[in-house]
């Protein structure tokens, strides 16, 4: 018999042919680690045995007996099949039927012993066993013989045609097989966590004795999944620690005559922000901070300021956000606040490029002029998208970075911007999504955090409603008023789902559906329900402005016209796709409504809500929802409640799981590792041990097995 390894295909592994493998191939399942590492989703206990004469109505339990006699049979108005069985044992008899499974007459003859675990049901005054699960007897029974019942039994995460009792044959196989999978835990972690061994706990996890052995083998894989990220943590800490940066320094008068220039005062957690990321700056390493607010918060403000400072010190700056919308808005910002500033803030989008050098003296520039621009040093902050970072973007002496909504900004990705003799940028990362305080210390434990929790002075309250179907008339009426009277409507639409869970869609097709959407909530409200507002839309495939507009239908027009006309009143219901970023200071849109609330996350429709609220008039938000379920209304309704954006994300957690913030395909994290990112006894277990680890052995030399997985989590594990 072939021992297997963790790398074995299964194709090579006894007993699974191509039946199988397709369908594991469908789950992404393809080695046996791939399998072994399929992990429980939860677990029936069928470990009460009993005897037929014990059994009362609504027991699930397991009896060992014997098959008296089977037959099978088909029901004429609904031409189902059904076998029908009488199993019995010593103490008496009970009947065991099976809905469409016909081959189960060829399996359990006259007979044959075998172990029979389901919910006892009535029909016609008599139990019987509802759809059981059975396993053939060899001998005595017990419960190190049986996998599917008389046990702790696996439930796992299926497929059309797959099963958990065809998963679990296949595991067992592969358990049976195994050659011993070497442990890359360190004992003292291992002992002093209290974990089993891999090999224990891969044995535990699928065919435990008890819920304690179960729990325990899952806090096992959760923690080192943990272990591992708090490694990758704390490596990057210390390898971008030993990189050099440049040393940017603003006299506290310099300080004072910038935050004096500004039409406004900041707020307490501005001020702080910023002099944290002053600090930031002296130093010798590279700056690697997160700055965090609600939508609204003033993070550009704090970027901008930090931009200045290193434009002052002679360096350049650039300003990268992910959408060519936002790219424009925060151009116009610091155009706004920082009119004085005549070192030259450039917009480089596309095919566009302008150039502002102070006293409002804005110019249309080339590209090719303004690359020039940017590599002689003489333009000081870049405002794009990450085109900044292509190859024939060239700065001559790059001092800071600012990404926004891109929480992490790799080695690779500043290697691309490093022109300056070996020198790495400090990088700043903005984010309006709160993240949760377990996610923060796991995923992105390696940057420092600055967070924005106030809103500037003066905004008032936004109010906020939930809309059933049967309020949506009243809703209208008022949108409606709200027009009359000169304010203007932010129209936020739901990502269609495509049909079935596992339609496999393209990214391309993702947003024709997205624009879909759009289009059908543009046609709705424009023709039936507004037809005498104006109304427009906005979504990704329309062009990023004038200057790309080519093939463009008659009458068409680009992002950038349809904002600048929403912007400066020309609008009065502009209708969006959630995925196109919307987040313009138009302090006139004073009504925020979303279609389909239900299917946002909680921090996601927050950060809508903070898009309204800017100007003098009140604002208003009102979350539509066709959604009949408790959780659902429950969930929402926690918008009305939360005191801030960290809050809400931290009830979504608990609602939605880290999924909503993470991703599982975004960061390749298994299911048994998000799951964990809920709970920070583990998570600082965890951090804990890779904090012994490296102060002993920085380089894993004398830990050969943990260098090795370590590598390859690196690999499995995208988080940039």
């Amino acid at each position: 018999m072939l021992e297997v390894n963790l790398a074995s295909p299964l194709s090579e592994i006894r007993g699974i042919g191509p039946r199988f493998l397709m369908k594991f191939k469908r789950l992404g399942l393809r080695t046996a680690k791939d399998l072994l590492w399929h992990f429980p989703a939860r677990y029936e206990d069928w470990s009460q045995i009993s005897p037929i004469a014990d059994l009362n109505l609504g027991d699930s339990k397991t009896i060992h007996g014997t098959v008296q006699e089977i037959g099978i049979k088909r029901t004429w108005k609904k031409r189902m099949v059904i076998v029908e069985a009488l199993i019995t044992d010593e103490s008496g008899s009970i009947r065991a039927i099976w809905f469409n499974q016909p081959y189960i007459k060829n399996v359990l003859k006259e007979g044959t012993a075998a172990s029979f675990a389901g919910k006892v049901a009535l029909r016609k005054n008599e139990f019987y066993l509802s759809n059981p699960t059975y396993e053939l007897l060899n001998g005595a029974a017990s419960n190190n013989e049986t996998k599917h019942t008389g046990r702790l039994v696996p439930i796992y995460p299926e497929t059309r045609g797959l099963t958990s009792k065809g998963i679990r044959l296949n595991v067992q196989k592969i358990l049976e097989d195994l050659e011993s999978v070497p442990e890359f835990l360190p004992h003292e972690i291992l002992s002093g966590n209290n974990l089993p061994e891999v090999n224990e706990a891969l044995h535990s996890i699928h065919f435990p004795e008890n819920t304690k052995d179960a729990e325990n083998a899952r806090r096992r894989f959760a923690f080192e999944e943990l272990f591992l990220l708090q490694l990758n943590n704390l490596y990057q800490k210390i390898a971008l620690a030993k990189e050099k940066a440049p040393e940017i320094k603003a006299s506290g008068q310099e300080t004072k005559e910038m935050l004096a220039a500004l039409p406004f005062e900041l707020t307490h957690t501005q001020k702080q922000s910023f002099s944290e990321v002053l600090q930031d700056l002296e130093r010798f390493r590279p700056m690697n901070r997160l700055l965090q607010g609600d939508v609204g918060s003033g993070k550009t403000i704090v970027a901008g300021l930090a931009a200045l400072v290193a434009a002052n010190n002679g360096y350049q700056v650039a300003l990268m956000a992910p959408t060519e919308i936002l790219v424009r808005q925060h151009y116009k910002t610091l155009m706004k606040f920082f009119k004085g500033f005549s070192g030259g803030i450039g917009l480089l989008v596309s095919k566009e490029a302008r150039l502002f050098y102070g006293d409002e003296l804005e110019t249309s520039i080339k590209k090719s002029n303004f690359l020039k621009e940017i590599s002689s040093g003489k333009v000081k902050i870049v405002v794009g998208t990450h085109a900044l970072i292509e190859k024939n973007v060239e700065f001559q002496k790059l001092g800071l970075v600012v990404v926004d909504e891109q929480h992490r900004f790799g080695v690779n990705q500043r290697a691309a911007l490093m022109k300056n003799g070996g020198v790495v940028p400090h990088f700043l990362s903005m984010s309006a999504t709160p993240i949760p305080r377990t996610i923060m210390m796991t995923v992105f434990g390696d940057l420092d955090l600055s967070i924005l929790s106030e809103l500037p002075k003066g905004r008032k309250n936004i109010v906020t409603k939930i809309v059933d179907p049967e309020n949506r008339d009243k809703a209208y009426a008022f949108i409606r008023g709200q027009v009359r009277k000169g304010r203007q409507v932010f129209v936020v639409c739901p990502r269609i789902e495509p049909a079935g869970a596992e339609t496999i869609i393209t990214r391309q097709e993702l947003v024709k559906l997205e624009i879909k959407s759009v289009k059908e909530e543009y046609d709705k409200l424009s023709k039936k329900v507004f037809p005498d507002l104006r109304v427009a839309m906005l979504h990704g495939k329309m062009p990023a402005s004038s200057s790309t507009k080519r093939g463009l239908a008659s009458g068409g027009k680009s992002k950038e016209e349809t904002m600048n006309d929403f912007t400066a009143g020309g609008t009065d219901i502009l209708v969006a796709t959630s995925v196109v970023e919307v987040g313009v200071d138009v302090p006139n849109a004073t009504i925020m409504m979303v279609e389909g609330s239900e299917r946002f996350g909680l921090a996601q429709l927050y950060q809508f809500r903070g898009r309204v609220g800017r100007g003098v008039h009140q604002s208003f938000c009102f979350f539509f929802t066709e959604s009949p379920t408790r959780q659902a209304h429950e969930r929402l309704k926690s918008l009305l409640t939360a005191k801030n954006g960290f809050e809400l994300a931290e009830k979504d957690l608990k609602f939605r799981g880290p999924g909503e913030f993470l991703g599982k395909e975004q960061t390749g994290m298994p299911d048994v590792a998000m799951s964990a990112l809920q709970n920070p006894d583990l998570i600082k277990e965890s951090r804990a041990a890779a904090e012994s680890v490296l102060r002993k052995d920085p380089n894993l030399k004398t830990l050969p097995d943990l260098k090795a997985r370590f590598k390859e989590f690196r690999k499995e594990v995208h988080l940039e």
